[in-house]
């Protein structure tokens, strides 16, 4: 699997600070819900390491959790957990009458979408009515549903599907992550309207 702190390092920094993530949104789904939650990366940086381990946080209490990889361009979540990326959202959003094909994440309680093999045409997918049922879908089979999205500033995509959830989340990489790309990212989602929650700041 790739950086999975939470399995491979329970005890570790980083897995704590996972944890600290999960209650900050905790409190943050106090204010107002947040069953969907979007993470993207500002221009670089592990935004599949930080959803992955955060899925894995919140199945640990017992919530029930769907890891969707919507990073049509570059999918990375299945590298993540392990799994293969076969099948996932391109071929379901191609077939919606289909069901989507959800794969059994490392803890109980979690499941995980790839992006799957099917090429498509990434930013109108993912603005199309047939997106939004999807999530609609993974809803009523999940407590919270984390997306993962190709990095704000490079794409419109992120700022897309930010339409579609509860609240959004940045990946920033000290000391790589450009300011001026974080001040971009951070004007999309909110020229967009998202429920912007904050930053996760991940070492390089």
């Amino acid at each position: 699997m790739g950086n999975l702190v939470m399995l491979s390092a329970p005890n570790s920094p980083a897995a704590e600070a996972y944890r600290t993530l999960r209650t900050n949104l905790t409190f943050a789904a106090l204010e107002a819900p947040l069953r969907t939650l979007l993470i993207a990366a500002a221009d670089v940086g592990d935004a599949a390491g930080v959803t992955a381990n955060l899925a894995v946080a919140l199945a640990n209490i017992e919530k029930r959790v769907i890891a969707l990889d919507a990073n049509l361009r570059q999918p990375a979540l299945h590298t993540s957990f392990g799994i293969p990326n076969e099948s996932g959202l391109s071929e379901w959003l191609a077939d919606p009458s289909s069901a989507p094909a959800l794969v059994k994440g490392p803890v109980e309680g979690l499941h995980v979408l790839p992006t799957g093999k099917r090429a498509l045409a990434a930013a109108d997918a993912l603005a199309s009515p047939r997106m939004s049922a999807a999530l609609d879908r993974l809803k009523e089979m999940a407590d919270v549903v984390l997306m993962l999205a190709p990095p704000v500033a490079a794409f419109a995509d992120a700022a897309v599907l930010s339409t579609h959830v509860d609240g959004a989340v940045l990946v920033v990489v000290a000391g790589k992550t450009r300011r001026a790309h974080v001040e971009q990212a951070k004007s999309l989602l909110q020229r967009a309207q998202a429920r912007l929650l904050g930053a996760v700041l991940i070492q390089p």
